[in-house]
């Protein structure tokens, strides 16, 4: 009996922790947001505030102790894989942006409401653009989207992590945005799924990001 009951408390010990992990991530994540609008609120640099914000991510994604086989197996990806999941993310980013641009015309509007060029110029707010959709990337669909999966299986890790998108962005830029993000996450939940990489997620995020510049 103790035999057999055994990897069923092994697979309801690791369920926990996965849970716990995952619990303990957002909690991070839902900290830097916060402190992030707050030091907005208080006129602070926008663009040091995004790279900050951008490297908080970067450190919550981190792995730790019990993730150092893990981190052995990403230094060894296959380069070509890699390349395929940036390349398929390109391409849907800029499906996006195109959605993006043509959805408004095809509705009579000749704007895309909320969207602006900054007030920056242009290489700086592209790096901190690109170092903010990754890292967000990085905790969403790469470490909460593992724990999740480990803890709940896919479906949940997709169905969680697409509504911490969405929320993630309420304090900058309202409630309204919340059915969009919702999509969006949701898209970039099935890229992670589809190719089992974070790099797919992160490029389409980004390239979405960076043509706000010309929206």
């Amino acid at each position: 009996m103790t035999a057999i009951s055994a990897p069923f408390r092994h697979a309801t010990r690791s369920s926990l922790d996965a849970w716990r992990n995952a619990a303990l991530v957002s909690a991070g994540l839902a900290a830097v947001t916060v402190a992030r609008w707050a030091a907005t609120r208080a006129g602070l640099d926008a663009l040091a505030v995004g790279a900050v914000f951008g490297l908080a991510l970067l450190l919550l994604a981190a792995p730790g102790p019990r993730d150092r086989a893990l981190a052995t197996r990403v230094t060894r990806i296959d380069l070509g894989q890699l390349s395929r999941a940036v390349v398929i993310g390109v391409v849907v980013g800029l499906t996006l942006v195109a959605a993006a641009v043509i959805g408004p015309v095809l509705g009579g509007s000749t704007r895309i409401p909320g969207v602006g060029r900054p007030d920056l110029a242009f290489l700086p707010w592209a790096l901190v653009t690109i170092l903010v959709a990754s890292a967000e990337e990085a905790v969403l669909r790469g470490v909460l989207f593992d724990r999740v999966a480990r803890a709940g299986g896919t479906p949940l890790a997709i169905a969680v992590t697409t509504v911490a998108f969405a929320l993630l962005h309420v304090p900058l830029y309202g409630w309204h945005v919340v059915p969009l993000d919702l999509a969006v996450g949701l898209g970039l939940g099935g890229l992670r799924v589809a190719t089992r990489s974070v790099a797919a997620p992160a490029a389409a995020h980004a390239i979405a990001d960076l043509a706000t510049w010309w929206l």
